[in-house]
């Protein structure tokens, strides 16, 4: 069976056309919207279109609204898309095709075109980028909300989820440390219909913290250790040019060696934590 999961905040606009559509294409699959608090008519539109409406008191975020989702889902093939109209369910076909041959989750990678801004564009690619050196694998759009997954693979990790909109990042590194099988394939995201609920600022430093959240949920050592080598040689360096210059190894020289003694001990330390949640998921599942 196939369930459909979409988070909803405020989406009336969009939700009037988008779950008929989806009944039409799948009349089989269950619908699920999960309404996260909105103070719109979203959640009545849902349930009149015959789509099932879980709906959150107050706003807790996209992630939760995911695993509200994803604990309410009977099937056994999950997919996520977003309910602002920009994922077409025509694409959901070919999600799943992919799936079949193998695959325990397909993702929809969104071209250069479809990014809702030249910020948005840098910094996606940027994480992209960082996530397949860190992963090994060529991960094509790291931030994408538009899915299909196994759903025994995907409720092995509920627990790691946030609450907030990270939660791509965090179940795509997942799949990569567990040693699922990951595909993408390329998709044209819409113009969204309604208000974006992304804050700038906010919403900025969140995008900061992906990066290092990125690398501490696959192989801290493998962004810590590169960060406390460079500590290491800036103290050798420095420590070079003031014994030639001044005879002496100075303060300055010292802290920069502690600071990438710290830094390495730290990683490690990630290194074994993060080991640890993948050993529990392991036998829970």
């Amino acid at each position: 069976m196939l369930s459909i999961i979409l988070p909803c905040l405020n989406e009336a606009g969009s939700l009037e056309t988008l779950i008929p559509r989806l009944v039409l294409s799948y009349p089989d699959a269950e619908i699920i919207v999960v309404n996260d608090g909105s103070s719109d008519n979203s959640a009545e539109i849902a349930t009149q279109a015959g789509a099932k409406v879980i709906t959150h008191p107050y706003s807790k975020g996209n992630g939760a609204a995911i695993k509200s989702g994803a604990r309410e889902a009977s099937g056994d093939i999950l997919v996520f898309m977003d309910a602002d109209g920009q994922h077409a369910p025509e694409d959901i076909k070919r999600l799943l095709g992919e799936l079949d041959t193998g695959y325990d989750m397909v993702v929809g990678a969104r071209s250069s075109s479809s990014q809702a801004s030249f910020g948005r564009l840098c910094a996606n690619s940027f994480y992209n980028w960082l996530a397949s050196w860190i992963a090994g694998h060529k991960i094509a759009d790291l931030t994408s909300g538009f899915r299909a997954v196994k759903a025994s693979k995907f409720k092995e990790f509920l627990y790691l989820l946030p609450n907030g909109f990270s939660y791509p990042t965090t179940i795509t590194m997942a799949f990569f440390r567990a040693g699922y099988s990951v595909n993408y394939i390329p998709i044209v995201a819409h113009k969204r219909i309604g208000k974006s609920h992304i804050k700038l600022i906010k919403d900025g430093i969140r995008f900061l913290l992906i990066i290092f959240k990125i690398g501490t949920l696959y192989s801290p050592l493998k962004l810590f250790g590169p960060l406390s080598a460079g500590f290491f040689l800036l103290g050798i360096t420095y420590y070079s040019y003031t014994f030639i210059t001044d005879g002496r190894f100075t303060n300055m020289g010292m802290l920069l060696f502690v600071t990438s003694i710290l830094i390495f001990l730290i990683g490690l330390i990630s290194e074994q934590i993060t080991q640890l949640l993948y050993s529990n998921s392991n036998r829970d599942s």
